[in-house]
């Protein structure tokens, strides 16, 4: 006797592809970032943005027209290429208004720097990544 489902299949197909694929990608753009989302905590000496419930934060260290990118803090939960990338260019962005320059000491932010060369103009004469 023939297969009853097999009018169902390609709906099936179709419907798990969505889930799979469709519904993550438009989750990530849920939590891809915009501008007026950063907070620069001078106080705590880092960039923030809240996702949801949880804190990306970028921690510095100023000195005279420089300033040093320390650490940057993703937690696992929002953690994605996409968004880390998204984050660091709003900073570098906010950054490059204020005129200063940049000393990426994280690798993540470096390696970032080094792949993006738009962003190796706000580095300080002397240094090259």
């Amino acid at each position: 006797s023939p297969d009853p489902t097999w009018r169902l299949r390609p709906w099936i197909t179709s419907f798990f592809l969505y889930f799979c694929k469709v519904i993550p990608q438009q989750l990530k753009l849920i939590k891809m970032l915009k501008a007026s989302d950063l907070i620069d905590n001078p106080f705590l000496r880092q960039y923030q943005v809240k996702v949801g419930s949880e804190m990306a934060t970028i921690e510095y260290a100023l000195q005279e027209r420089k300033i040093f990118l320390t650490k940057l803090n993703i937690p696992e939960s929002i953690e994605s290429e996409e968004f880390t990338e998204e984050f660091l260019k709003i900073v570098l962005e906010d950054i490059s208004e204020k005129n200063i320059s940049v000393v990426p000491t994280s690798p993540p932010i470096a390696k970032f720097i080094k792949r993006n060369r738009r962003y190796k103009k706000m580095l300080p004469v002397g240094i090259r990544i």
